[in-house]
């Protein structure tokens, strides 16, 4: 696999395992990157219970719910401090799930953990209004930003032009599997080409800007994406992917920058807009380059100008309702239950992924939360 730099590409592992990664890192790896679902697997191993039992001298004079907020900060700074010191390179860090909507909260946690470990880590803030608003004032302040949970090139214009982050993301094995697991067709091609021309749309916004943005094919499902998306800028893969991809590949790849991946859908499922996973319409690409010319402050303005724009399945108005069943659903949601609302333009697949992923960490966010809690009380 040494070979994948030659065309342009960076290897990053997707784990917070430490024995796990001793055992597969090669130098290759310049990168990790852990999330609120890999960091709980970590967490509930017990590894960390002594620590929390101490730190709740650190956060007694903190209100209930802040006491776990603050512990599960410290938990992940501790452990990405540790990653950090024993395998060099960056790594990717993760904010509390309840920030996902809150900017000044993102902006006050984003500093912190930069401060901690300014040379190697990246704090992930995700794919929100709020995060946009938030993250985009942290890269003006010199915070190292890793912009998560996109799932089309149209988003990922967004977050380009907004933010000028330093790394964002596409996560193409949900993109396949939404299609699949729906019955929509076999999926794939499709993650594999939402990935390439947000490579190529990053690469064009990003041409001029004073320090680079890469664009990290995130998560990658399986070894032969390896080869398929050579040439893109940083794959994170998980630890059984980059030991497959180490046992059954040659090492020798070739950029796959111009391709052009037929997508495995059914005719009758063009209906439901799944080319807004791949395509940036003109009208998307003129909002992106307005906000970025003059971003809102607030949340609900940044929204309301997406609409304006008539742009609005980019951020639908939701109802409590309709995020309960997006998390019931759980990381790929059910195309029956939200078809007629994408056909007619209210949401689209991209924003569903997004809103699911979040639901999903959520959830695993709230599990950490719970075992520190039973520790502290």
């Amino acid at each position: 696999m040494a070979k994948a730099e030659d065309v342009g590409t960076e290897l990053w592992l997707d784990t917070g395992d430490m024995e796990e990664t001793e055992r597969i890192r090669t130098v290759e790896m310049t990168a990790l990157t852990t999330n609120n679902t890999l960091v709980n697997k970590e967490i509930q191993k017990g590894i960390y219970d002594d620590f929390i039992a101490d730190a709740i001298e650190i956060v007694k004079n903190l209100p209930p719910k802040e006491q776990i907020i603050e512990i599960a900060f410290i938990l992940n700074a501790r452990h990405g401090l540790r990653l950090a010191k024993k395998f060099g390179g960056m790594v990717s860090v993760e904010l509390h799930t309840d920030m996902a909507h809150k900017i000044e909260t993102t902006i006050a946690y984003g500093q912190r953990y930069f401060e901690i470990c300014p040379d190697q880590f990246l704090i992930k803030v995700p794919y929100t209004a709020a995060g946009l608003i938030a993250a985009r004032k942290l890269r003006e302040q010199g915070v190292k930003i890793n912009f998560t949970l996109e799932f089309s090139a149209r988003q990922n214009v967004m977050v380009a032009a907004i933010i000028k982050p330093n790394y964002l993301n596409v996560f193409p094995g949900r993109i396949g599997a939404y299609i699949s697991e729906n019955g929509l067709g076999d999926g794939s091609g499709a993650g594999e080409r939402s990935v390439l021309e947000s490579q190529k749309w990053v690469n064009y916004l990003t041409q001029n800007n004073q320090e680079p943005t890469k664009l990290i094919a995130a998560s990658l499902r399986s070894y032969q994406q390896l080869d398929d998306l050579a040439g893109v800028d940083v794959y994170t893969m998980p630890t059984k992917v980059a030991i497959d991809g180490k046992e059954k590949l040659t090492g020798k790849f070739r950029s796959r920058l111009s391709e052009v991946y037929t997508v495995g859908i059914d005719g009758a499922a063009s209906v439901y807009f799944t080319e807004k996973l791949w395509e940036d319409s003109d009208k998307e690409l003129e909002l992106a380059k307005n906000l970025g010319a003059d971003c809102p402050q607030e949340s609900n303005a940044l929204i309301d100008r997406v609409h304006r724009a008539g742009c609005g399945d980019m951020f639908p108005y939701l109802n409590e309702t309709d995020l309960k069943q997006i998390a019931d659903d759980g990381k790929i949601p059910k195309h029956e239950r939200w078809g007629k609302r994408i056909a007619n333009g209210e949401l689209a697949i991209d924003t569903l992924l997004n809103l699911a992923g979040l639901a999903s960490f959520a959830g695993d966010q709230a599990q950490l939360d719970e075992r520190i809690g039973r520790i502290i009380r």
